[in-house]
């Protein structure tokens, strides 16, 4: 018999601690999950589902606006609710959490409702009872959480992504702080659904690290939906009786109903008691650990956002799966973090994945770019300003793909697709011998011929 409650104990119920739960019970692990909130954890919960449903919610505007040039006449203007969006969003949040929990089960793991925090190197404490579980190994999976803007006069006044997906009504104008993916995404969605929305970044581009053509050709289409506000940062925020008197650093200010920081997320590790039991964080609060998410204590791993390593859910999810497999299923295994394809749903949405051009300058010296900017077919009839830009880069040497991005409607299903060929190596050639599907904005990714720097 085991000297231990169980084999495995898992903080956290998100995306990566789940999956690593379900594949070790599958080799034969006892499995404890501790969620002191709600299953499913960021993405599932406050994160990409729920705000992926509000980015189709906020696309409808585009397509009643669109639908007239090709013969639909709407018999009134359409009207849209927030309460009844909101209300199909939790429903169906609470559908997936179930799901999530019954999967749990299915699988023998054993699931306690309560926060868990270590209390040395193979015992947790749950909370608020004190009970001690023993473990032979733990794993932890908690996530990230929005980062405050310390130090600014009012800003108790505002709002994380976490709020947003509750708000019991639809601001008529919103102030959105940052230029991330949570930033671009949520002005998207409130521009989409009516509100003024007024974008502030103390930067001059939008999402930090993407290709510049992205970066130039997403400020081009925000600044037709919103008012950009770049190269300035928050400075106060007041309360009035007409809402929120928002002081930039420029000197002006802006009148607002809400104000929305996404400016950026931190690693969810206070209060976990993690550096009393030995184990060691930089200086974001991120657990360090290894190829094989082994933290600097042997007993304990940690997966996902809690690491800052890449947080998007499917690497989480990875993560957790190469740890399980690595520990309890005889295979080690690790995880590229080299090549991820990610999508941004933004409007228009960003497709990419592979290098940049300015990465692969860096590391390429010359490579070939081609690039394409067009007027998409429906937009034609539509009479949409909406515009495409294509880039694929190659390296000269090689003529491998080193990057693929793409900015405008589709691009993340595109994006996904084109993953699994740059991953596997593929060349310029590869691209051209394969036939267009025509009539598609895709096809130009195949018939791109001349590159912009022969």
């Amino acid at each position: 018999m085991s000297a231990y409650d169980v084999d495995l104990f898992v903080i956290g119920g998100g995306s990566g601690g789940v999956r690593a739960a379900r594949v070790a019970a599958s080799h034969g692990a006892r499995v404890m999950v501790a969620e002191e909130f709600r299953m499913g954890g960021t993405c599932v919960i406050r994160g990409c589902v729920p705000k992926k449903l509000l980015v189709y919610a906020s696309r409808f505007a585009h397509e009643f606006a669109d639908s007239a040039g090709f013969g639909w006449t709407l018999p009134q203007a359409p009207v849209f609710d927030w309460a009844s969006l909101i209300a199909r969003k939790d429903a169906e949040i609470t559908r997936l959490e179930g799901l999530y929990r019954n999967n749990l089960a299915n699988s023998g793991v054993e699931i306690v409702d309560a926060r868990a925090v270590v209390a040395g190197p193979n015992a947790v404490r749950l909370l608020p009872d004190g009970r001690i579980v023993t473990a032979e190994r733990i794993l932890v999976a908690t996530g990230a959480w929005p980062t405050q803007l310390p130090g600014a006069p009012g800003v108790e006044h505002a709002i994380t992504s976490n709020e947003a997906l509750h708000l019991p009504r639809q601001p008529r104008r919103i102030m959105v702080v940052g230029a991330g993916y949570i930033a671009v995404e949520f002005a998207g969605i409130f521009a989409g659904l009516g509100s003024a929305v007024t974008l502030v970044h103390r930067g001059d581009r939008l999402l930090r690290g993407f290709d510049h053509d992205l970066q130039d050709g997403l400020v081009a289409a925000l600044g037709q939906q919103m008012d950009l506000r770049l190269g300035r940062q928050l400075a106060r925020i007041d309360r009035t009786a007409d809402g929120l008197d928002v002081a930039l650093t420029d000197g002006e200010t802006v009148q607002v109903d809400a104000v929305l920081l996404a400016i950026g997320r931190l690693p969810n590790t206070r209060g976990l008691g993690l550096e009393e039991a030995g184990v060691k964080l930089d200086a974001l609060g991120a657990v360090q650990v290894d190829d094989y998410s082994c933290t600097s204590v042997p007993s304990i791993y940690a997966v996902g956002d809690v690491t800052n390593r890449v947080n998007l859910t499917p690497v989480a999810i990875r993560e957790g799966h190469a740890f399980a497999d690595t520990v309890y299923g005889g295979r080690p295994t690790t995880v590229d973090h080299s090549l991820i394809p990610t999508a941004v749903f933004s409007t228009p949405e960003i497709g990419t994945v592979g290098l940049t051009e300015e990465q692969a300058r860096a590391r390429h010296g010359d490579p070939l770019i081609f690039r394409t900017a067009f007027r998409p077919m429906k937009a034609t009839l539509s009479g949409s300003a909406e515009r495409m830009m294509m880039k694929i880069i190659v390296d000269r040497a090689t003529d491998r793909v080193l990057g693929v991005h793409i900015l405008g409607e589709g691009a993340g299903e595109m994006i996904q697709v084109l993953g699994v060929a740059v991953a596997m190596g593929a060349t310029k050639a590869d691209f051209d011998r394969t036939i267009a599907v025509h009539p598609t904005a895709a096809e130009e990714l195949v018939t791109l011929r001349a590159p912009v720097n022969p």
